[in-house]
């Protein structure tokens, strides 16, 4: 069986617009075993509503081609995808197998590509019209930074859940006013990250929040990020123990005295524990102590895996934050380049400020701050896995 097309060098120059209708005829017609005619086409796109076959050659034309929508593009590259499509339509992404999925994510990066620089010139025709420009991307104006996935890979967001004893009467899947996310431990740590993530990659489809019982062997092979310690969040546990890293979390249900992180520095070990302060029965959380970490996934190395955690939610904000907050973060990725450079996993250990019941976003160019810092490069002969 022949496989979708999804990458060709095979354009004639001429002016963006011209490019991409080029494309788009040229997928029509050897993009899928056989050819389709653009009626069919439109009945794929479309579904119960059709497009028309005179829309869809308004968008393969020579001459003067009309730029399709950011979501006609993105159907566009689920469609030819899958051999499938051809007999049941079009296909849900989770209905698509791992190898048709990378086929997807390439040729939607191409087909975008291809519209953004079309509809950024005077050859985007009666796209500029209609309003269909696609605007320079989020992402652009917030920098590449940390935050930035530039292969387009599917992004899960893994955070902690609470007891079942503590959840509230919504998180109760019975309730006639059932919210699933009064599930998660660390809200506003998952909010937070979430709406950067999404802005800093706005072309990226598969962002998904997940809860760690509700993960799938796809969701593994991702870009993972973790929100939450190991006594909330047992994916940050296991992943901690296969990562062979200088630092261990010991939750207060292991150790009486509390918990805290422990380091190997230069071989001595060192404990660093948050501030509570108690006022009879009532704790006053002053400081806590947040890891972040980023490097390759042990679970699919062509992936990253990045840990936001510490002892209190208020900590695993203040790691979001770092790179987040508009006041904050560049100088943070500043740091990050400085100190780590092209190293292929570091990590950081640092206090984050609590005052006025209120978390404040560390400054990690400031060494009272650190606490921790470690690096480490890949072997070079594992460097092409």
């Amino acid at each position: 069986m022949k496989e979708p097309e999804v990458m060709s060098t095979a354009y004639d120059p001429g002016p963006p617009g011209q490019r991409l209708a080029q494309r788009l005829r040229q997928l029509r017609r050897s993009g899928l075993s056989r050819s389709i005619t653009q009626e069919r086409l439109g009945q794929l796109l479309g579904g119960e509503e059709p497009l028309s076959a005179p829309l869809i050659s308004s968008w393969e034309r020579a001459v003067n081609p009309v730029v399709p929508p950011p979501g006609r593009i993105r159907a566009y590259a689920r469609l030819f995808a899958s051999e499938r499509s051809l007999v049941h339509g079009l296909q849900n992404e989770d209905e698509l197998t791992p190898d048709e999925r990378e086929r997807l994510v390439d040729l939607e990066r191409e087909l975008l590509r291809l519209r953004q620089e079309a509809a950024s010139t005077g050859d985007a025709g009666s796209a500029a019209r209609s309003g269909l420009i696609y605007e320079e991307p989020v992402a652009r104006k917030l920098g590449s930074g940390t935050w930035r996935f530039d292969d387009e890979r599917p992004v899960v967001l893994i955070s902690s859940e609470l007891p079942v004893a503590d959840r509230p009467d919504y998180a109760d899947e019975s309730s006639a006013d059932y919210v699933e996310l009064y599930r998660y431990a660390d809200l506003d740590a998952m909010f937070e990250l979430h709406g950067h993530l999404r802005a800093t990659n706005p072309e990226n489809t598969r962002i998904r929040v997940r809860s760690p019982n509700r993960l799938t062997s796809d969701d593994f092979a991702s870009h993972l990020v973790l929100l939450g310690g190991v006594d909330l969040n047992p994916v940050t546990r296991d992943l901690l123990r296969r990562l062979d890293l200088p630092i261990r979390q010991v939750s207060a249900d292991v150790r009486a005295e509390g918990a805290y992180f422990e380091v190997l520095d230069d071989g001595e070990q060192r404990r660093f524990a948050p501030i509570v302060s108690l006022d009879g029965e009532s704790e006053e959380l002053r400081e806590d102590v947040a890891m972040f970490y980023r490097g390759p996934s042990p679970l699919n190395r062509r992936r990253t895996v990045t840990i936001c955690n510490a002892m209190y939610g208020r900590g695993t904000l203040g790691a979001v934050r770092a790179l987040t907050d508009a006041w904050f973060r560049d100088r943070n990725e500043q740091y990050l380049t400085e100190a780590f450079g092209n190293a292929d996993e570091f990590l950081l250990l640092v206090r984050v400020p609590v005052f006025a019941g209120n978390t404040v976003t560390p400054d990690w160019t400031l060494p009272d701050t650190r606490l921790f810092e470690w690096s480490r490069s890949a072997d070079p002969e594992e460097s092409d896995l």
